[in-house]
Formats: structure tokens, C-alpha cells, sequence
């Protein structure tokens, strides 16, 4: 049987606090408390640990110290996402601190509630400029829940999805850290193999040490993007074309974050125009810019089924070898802010391709970029197969969620069904838990 509740009868509610006019004084910022936004809820898996800003002192004396195991719920611009802070940390008004009364609510089962839910939040939030959603709503609204110990098994039973892709999401991370600090080490530092016995030249030609400033290795040359990668604009599809669901996945700036593929997507086609370049149809490891918005986003895809459409290109090395080394490049911070740089627009920036191909950079020997290739491919594999397990977990999860809470599925009944059969999600993320 499920109970009829309001949110503050599970749990200890509040609203962040961010005190300070105007809310970007440079002296609130720059210290050691993690200062969390709308966007670091929305990037966060299950438990939030990464962030994008901090508060200094100054910061925290106008604002408040979460606890970590703090249910964070953004009421403001993306409205109903949720996450479990995985530190102690400070956040505006425009997300809601959520914390569960003892033997009453699992913390996870009220974020799982709050998913389930959420589209529901954001239709009750909608506004004519901005979204919003005052706490006040949030409150009014009924829940039906299970009992405390149901909660608890329905959250262990999702949560061990969860886990395995937070455990995915690391190894993903640690293979990424190790192929950029390979990049590094080699075309930063300069330290590549065979380093110590090469000659390495000044800009006017003069042979130098190798810790020499803008010290080249011989052999090394200065040249255009364009002269080692394809760069590939996306199809400018008409909008009336498009469609909520379809054979085929539309890929826009939306999808593409910093090093990570954002597979959802809100639009759709159900035939491909004759016209379309073979290159606009996206496959595993293909490498896409962000043109519009964030300049110099950069991630590979994964999946089937994805169309490139305008505002985001595809960088496709001329060689097969150059494709690690191209895709780093592109994630370095340096040629990232070049790119910002070079990028203009009176209301949005806007980056041009074709004079993007013309910036020069250091490009080593062939010889060299084949044996990183070498060395790194198969990190960046292992990637994309970790990639798609996830995909798989998520999809299997969001299937028995909403059964799970609404009742319709009994979770003592699942639990069974896997003991029975002896399943292994972490082998079997995709196995279908039908019930009669």
C-alpha cells in the first residue's frame, strides 16, 4: 500500500542561500567550499562530487554548509534534477536541500520519487520568460510513497544500477586522465620518445636546448588545422522536418559536453535527405566541435542512428592514425581558449570553420603521432564500450523505475526473479524484467 505524504512530512527541506548582491562578486569566490549550481546537478550521475566553482570565506558567511548525503532538487532554468552531494558544499536558492528524517525516507528512494516525477515538476513550473518553481509548490504537491523498508530495498535494487555506472564513469575518467597525460608528456613537454636525441630549433632556425621556450623538435612544422582534419559542418536541416521520434537521432550543440556524448535527444527524422553527406552520419568514435554556445566543446560519439546537424561539426583526421592525437588536441585548454578567441557574434558566438583550419600549431612527424596512436587506442576503445554498458544500465534502470515506485512492479518479486535466475546485472544490463 502506497502512503499519501507532502515532501516535508519525509524530510528536512530548505532552500539554498546565497545572500550577496551582486550574486558575482569576484570576492566571494576563489576559496575552499565548493559552491554548486543548476548545471553541476544536471552534469551529476547519482552522487554530485565535481564542480565548477567555490566560495572563499567571504562566500560562506553569506551562504550555508550542506552536509554531504544532502539531497540537492534545482527548482530554477532546469527544473527537477537531483542529485546526493558527495561532499559538504554551499548552493543558491535556485536548488533546494533535501534531508531525510530518520527511518522514514531513504534518501535514495526520495531522489528515484523525484525523477519519477519530474516531468510532472517541470509542467507545474512552466513560466513565460524562465521556468520556476517555488518551494511552495514543490511542498503542495501529494506523494504517494511505499513504506521505509520497501523504499530501502526499491533503492538498493535501483541504486546497484547507479553504482555500476558511477564505477563505468570512473574507469572512463582514469582511461581519459591517462591518455591526456600521455599528450602532455609528449607534445606539451615535449618528452616523446626519442627526445633525448633530437636536435630542436628556435623560431629563426637556431638549434636550442630542448627545455628552450618554443623550442621545436626537427622534423616538427607549423601547420594549418586544415592541412591534417576534415572540417565537417553539420546538415542545416529545415525545423518542420523535424519530429519527436524517428529512425533517426538529431545531434546539435545539446549533445555535445566537454569529453562526454550526450546520447538523448529531442529530435528526431524519419528519412534521410538525399543530399546528406555520408560524413553527417555519425558512427562510434567519430570526433564533433560545438560551433555556437560553448565554443570548443569536444567529445566522441557513441551509438546508432545519429544525423550531424548544423552548429556542430565533425573533425575528421586525414590519416587513421591522426584520430587520439587529434581528438587531445582539441580537448586542450589552450587550443580551446584559441577558439573562444577566435569566435564572434553580437548575440551569440559563433565559430567559423573555415578560418578555424587556418590556425597553425605545432604538428610533430608522422612517425611520432602513430606511435601514440598506438599506445592510446586502445584506452579510447575501451571508452566507448564502457560508454554503451552505460547506456544499457541507464536504459534497464529508467525501465523498472517508474514500475518500482508506482507500485506496479513488486520489488520483493524482482528480487526474487534475480536470485532465481541467478542475474547478474553487471554481465546482463539489458535483461528484461517483464513480470505477468
Amino acid at each position: 500500500m502506497l502512503l499519501k505524504v507532502k515532501l516535508d512530512d519525509l524530510g528536512k527541506i530548505g532552500r539554498g542561500k546565497s545572500k550577496h548582491r551582486p550574486r558575482d562578486d569576484k570576492s566571494l569566490y576563489g576559496g575552499a567550499f565548493p559552491f554548486i549550481q543548476t548545471g553541476d546537478v544536471k552534469a551529476a550521475n547519482f552522487y554530485l562530487t565535481e564542480y565548477t566553482q567555490t566560495y572563499n570565506e567571504n562566500g560562506l558567511a553569506q551562504s550555508k554548509l550542506w552536509k554531504k548525503g544532502t539531497l540537492l532538487i534545482t527548482i530554477a532554468a532546469n527544473i527537477g534534477d537531483t542529485a546526493i552531494l558527495g561532499i559538504d558544499a554551499c548552493f543558491p536558492d535556485s536548488i533546494v536541500g533535501f534531508e531525510s528524517y530518520e527511518n522514514v525516507s531513504d534518501i535514495r528512494y526520495v531522489k528515484y520519487y523525484l525523477d519519477y516525477i519530474k516531468l510532472e515538476l517541470k509542467a507545474i513550473s512552466a513560466g513565460t520568460t524562465q521556468d520556476n518553481m517555488s518551494l511552495e509548490k514543490l511542498l503542495s504537491r501529494n506523494l504517494y510513497v511505499h513504506g521505509y523498508h520497501i523504499q530501502q530495498k526499491i533503492a538498493s535494487f535501483l541504486y546497484a544500477y547507479d553504482e555500476l555506472i558511477e564505477n563505468n564513469t570512473q574507469r572512463i575518467k582514469l582511461l581519459e586522465e591517462m591518455a591526456e597525460e600521455i599528450y602532455k608528456e609528449w607534445f606539451a613537454r615535449l618528452r616523446f620518445p626519442g627526445y633525448e636525441t633530437t636536435k630542436f630549433f628556435n623560431i629563426e632556425g637556431n638549434e636550442v636546448t630542448h627545455n628552450t621556450t618554443d623550442a621545436l623538435p626537427e622534423g616538427w612544422e607549423k601547420k594549418p588545422i586544415n592541412s591534417f582534419v576534415n572540417i565537417i559542418s553539420g546538415y542545416a536541416f529545415k525545423t518542420e522536418s523535424f519530429d519527436s521520434e524517428g529512425d533517426y537521432k538529431l545531434v546539435t550543440i545539446k549533445n555535445v559536453q566537454d569529453g562526454y556524448f550526450v546520447t538523448e535527444t529531442t529530435d528526431y527524422i524519419h528519412e534521410i535527405p538525399k543530399n546528406l553527406k555520408d560524413d553527417c552520419k555519425l558512427k562510434d568514435k567519430d570526433i564533433i566541435l560545438s560551433l555556437t554556445g560553448n565554443i570548443g566543446r569536444i567529445c566522441m560519439v557513441h551509438g546508432e542512428n545519429y544525423i550531424l546537424n548544423q552548429r556542430v561539426a565533425k573533425l575528421k583526421p586525414k590519416e587513421n592514425s591522426f584520430h587520439e592525437f587529434t581528438y587531445l588536441m582539441f580537448k586542450n585548454k589552450f587550443l580551446r581558449a584559441t577558439l573562444e578567441n577566435l569566435s564572434n557574434g553580437a548575440a551569440q558566438q559563433n565559430l567559423s570553420p573555415i578560418e578555424m583550419g587556418k590556425l597553425e600549431f605545432p604538428i610533430p612527424k608522422n612517425e611520432i603521432i602513430t606511435k601514440f596512436s598506438k599506445l592510446t587506442k586502445s584506452f579510447f576503445d575501451e571508452i566507448i564500450i564502457l560508454y554503451k554498458k552505460n547506456q544499457l544500465l541507464q536504459q534497464t534502470r529508467d525501465l523498472l523505475l517508474p514500475r518500482l515506485i508506482s507500485g506496479k512492479l513488486s520489488v520483493e518479486h524482482l528480487m526474487e526473479k534475480v536470485e532465481e535466475e541467478n542475474i547478474s546485472m553487471a554481465a546482463e544490463p539489458g535483461i528484461n524484467y517483464q513480470t505477468k
